[in-house]
């Protein structure tokens, strides 16, 4: 495996990456191995992009790092974002500046503002998430009703705790704070707390009951 230069851009193994005609590459960008750049694809300076990545008619700003084994198509990754590994934008995203979508995170036909994050395991589609907004693990967008597609619009500065969803259409205001594990199905006014999960009950001595 030998690095090359070429017009500014280093690919760690050439021979075993796949750049399409037509493909923009800027200048500073790292290529690794087996990584494919297709269709109308704009690479930005300074950007990384780790093994196994593929990229379809997609735009990916300056100093954007794409972490191994992701899919992105037909979506636009601002500037000094982290995408993965292992995570999939579908068509139609938007990610906005410094954002962070880490491994298995879904992100489909929605638009994420500045220092968003969803960092584990969770879908986010037909969704617009505010600025410096955080998603817990394991969120989802409940955004399809059997027949139709319906939004989620979720506030600046808003924290969503860990295996939470949002029943779409619903819309959760500025710095709003969801409880783990609760399912949102109405709309939240700015500076709300909602929790709905079961309370919890404990027995005690019982569990003899279940381990015999």
């Amino acid at each position: 495996m030998i690095a090359t230069l070429e017009n500014g851009v280093k690919f760690i193994d050439k021979r075993h990456t796949y750049v399409a005609e037509g493909v923009e590459l800027g200048p500073g960008t790292v290529i690794y191995p087996n990584c494919h750049l297709e269709g109308k694809t704009k690479i930005g300076k300074d950007v990384t992009l780790e093994p196994g990545s593929i990229i379809r008619d997609s735009i990916i700003e300056d100093q954007v790092t794409i972490k191994a084994y992701s899919y992105i198509e037909d979506s636009i990754i601002r500037k000094s974002a982290t995408i993965g590994p292992f995570a999939r934008v579908r068509p139609g995203s938007d990610l906005g500046e410094e954002s962070k979508i880490g491994n298995f995170v879904e992100v489909k036909k929605s638009k994420l503002g500045n220092r968003v994050k969803v960092s584990h395991l969770s879908y986010v589609g037909d969704a617009e998430i505010g600025e410096d907004s955080n998603i817990g693990c394991g969120f989802i967008t409940c955004n399809y009703d059997g027949k139709n597609k319906h939004k989620t619009l979720i506030g600046k500065k808003t924290f969503i705790g860990s295996d939470s969803q949002t029943v779409a259409p619903v819309e959760i205001g500025d710095n709003c704070f969801v409880a783990s594990g609760t399912t949102i199905t109405n709309d939240m006014p700015d500076g709300s707390f909602a929790i709905s999960r079961g309370r919890q009950v404990t027995k005690e001595k019982l569990a003899k009951i279940f381990l015999k």
